[in-house]
């Protein structure tokens, strides 16, 4: 099978538990994209947070961001195929929110905007100070998320924390049941609330189609449950060793965990 382009997911995949690309992926991938394979990020992450790694990879593909929610493209910094929340669906999430006492974040228009900096938000300020300022992602604290859904042009996502995850499952089935939105776990401790329909395969499908390509053209890594939309639709679908039990039972294959050189590996034995 000659398969045509690489999709990847980045946290718990592509990354370390340090943030960090193994230099080993970093050369199958820039040997993979020599050969005239499209290599492209499909993340739950906003533009500004992937924008390292797309710079670390050299790629000139769109991200697929917020899980599936938009493609940013970096030359001309636009979005396209974006499917928002309203800002009528932002504050019923935010007064859910509320009732449960979760603290979340609200990815909109070009920024992260937190009211409290909980200890998610204190890591990945800690990240981000690590990086170039040029790299750096866009967060932004607020003393009111719901004055900033008034002024957003586009939400696209909430990711929500909470150290109970039955609790934050209890809120995702309200949300979710009460206003027309999709909640999908993309960590073991978040949960991220999208409009309804969005997810990484759909959009992964889109932008594989304008590409004059087939889904069985690609091969898609990934580890958590916002990825199976993707890796069961894919002509090769690969969960790290690191994935749930569900995701790994949606891949056709399952490598190593995300510390261990297995895309590299694969990408080698398969694809090149």
């Amino acid at each position: 099978m000659t398969y045509r382009a690489i999709a990847l997911d980045l946290d718990g995949t592509l990354l370390t538990a340090k943030k960090t690309i193994l230099p080993a992926s970093v050369e199958a991938l820039a040997l993979a994209r020599q050969a005239g394979i499209k290599v492209l990020i499909v993340s739950g992450r906003h533009h500004s947070a992937i924008r390292p790694f797309y710079q670390a990879l050299e790629l000139d593909t769109p991200a697929i961001c917020c899980n599936g929610s938009y493609l940013y493209h970096y030359q001309t910094k636009r979005t396209s195929e974006g499917h928002p929340l309203t800002s009528e669906q932002a504050r019923g999430v935010l007064k859910k929110l509320q009732q449960f006492d979760i603290h979340g974040l609200m990815y909109a228009d070009d920024h992260m905007f937190y009211e409290k900096p909980t200890g998610h938000v204190v890591r990945a300020l800690a990240w981000s100070e690590t990086l170039p300022a040029d790299q750096r992602p866009h967060f932004r604290h607020v003393e009111s998320l719901e004055e900033e859904t008034s002024r957003a042009h586009q939400i696209w996502k909430f990711a929500t924390h909470h150290p109970d995850n039955a609790h934050l499952n209890g809120f995702a089935q309200q949300v979710e049941q009460g206003l027309g939105v999709t909640c999908e776990w993309s960590w073991k401790d978040q949960v991220d609330v999208a409009q309804s329909g969005n997810s990484k395969g759909k959009l992964l499908r889109r932008w594989v189609e304008e590409q004059g390509l087939q889904m069985q053209d690609i091969v898609a890594f990934g580890d958590n449950f916002n990825d199976i939309s993707m890796l069961s639709t894919v002509g090769l679908g690969v969960a790290m060793g690191n994935s749930a039990d569900a995701v790994k039972e949606s891949a056709d294959v399952v490598i190593g965990h995300n510390e261990e050189p297995g895309i590299a590996e694969l990408i080698m034995k398969r694809i090149l």
